[in-house]
């Protein structure tokens, strides 16, 4: 008899919890001027083709936004990369796909890549596969609906909460998580502290082959992104797209030109 309930505990539990019980939100070890330690992580994400940062070395930066609504600074944003002929990759939610689809189609209009923030902005571990998929697909769907880009490739797992599971099954959906290796608490519309402590949080923080990871809700990043651009071209960073840096993962030689 023990055996037996041994076994049904067993079964529901499976079901329950469809993915490992070691999830994890993304974080690293700040490294003042260099790449960040993220320990086991790295390892863990790279087996799966995933992203944080360019390991060359080279002077590179990469601008990537979280959009999970609109605050009234996106066009601002969009405005400032345009002017400086700078790409971003912006993760988009379903909610912004439909209170938003104007500046989504901007950002593909600019030559910028929309990427998958999934639909509902769910704990990507604690779904089924089914569950997983359809959250996904959704977002590819709409942003073909609405755009010219009629796939998507990164995805940025919501909260950046992840496990080698999720990581798996996405990778076989054919998508590339994109984590990040700059960032700050930039999404607290109520507690914005100026355009020169963004400005400060991304600066203090950089190093070659940065991804940075911003949110446009904040009226702090968006009046400080000129400047920012500004003095990271100053110390002599080239503004990339992730395309370009998984280019360089995958290709067995330098890739010039993108």
């Amino acid at each position: 008899m023990k055996i037996k309930w041994c076994l049904i505990i067993t079964l529901m539990l499976t079901v329950v919890l469809p993915h490992s019980v070691s999830a994890a939100g993304w974080g690293y070890k700040k490294n003042k001027g260099e790449l960040p330690e993220v320990g086991k992580y790295q390892d863990m994400i790279e087996k799966h083709d995933g992203i944080f940062a360019d390991l060359s070395g080279d002077k590179v930066v990469y601008l990537t936004f979280d959009n999970g609504y609109e605050a009234g600074y996106t066009p601002m944003v969009l405005d400032t990369l345009k002017k400086k002929n700078v790409p971003a990759t912006f993760f988009v939610t379903g909610h912004y796909l439909n209170s938003a689809p104007e500046l989504v189609q901007r950002m593909v209009k600019e030559g910028h890549i929309i990427g998958n923030h999934s639909w509902n902005h769910p704990d990507l571990t604690t779904l089924s596969q089914a569950k997983l998929e359809e959250e996904l697909k959704r977002v590819d769907e709409k942003v073909a609906e609405l755009t010219a880009q009629d796939s998507i490739t990164f995805l940025r797992p919501p909260k950046g909460t992840f496990d080698d599971q999720s990581l798996q099954m996405t990778r076989e959906l054919g998508y590339i998580h994109a984590f990040w290796s700059i960032a700050f608490v930039d999404w607290e519309t109520d507690k914005q502290k100026g355009w020169e402590y963004a400005y400060n949080s991304v600066v203090d923080q950089l190093h070659p082959g940065a991804v940075i990871l911003l949110h446009t809700v904040a009226k702090d990043n968006a009046e400080a992104l000129e400047h920012l651009i500004d003095e990271l071209h100053k110390q002599g960073y080239t503004f990339k797209s992730l395309d370009h840096l998984m280019m360089k993962k995958l290709l067995p030689f330098p890739v010039y030109g993108m």
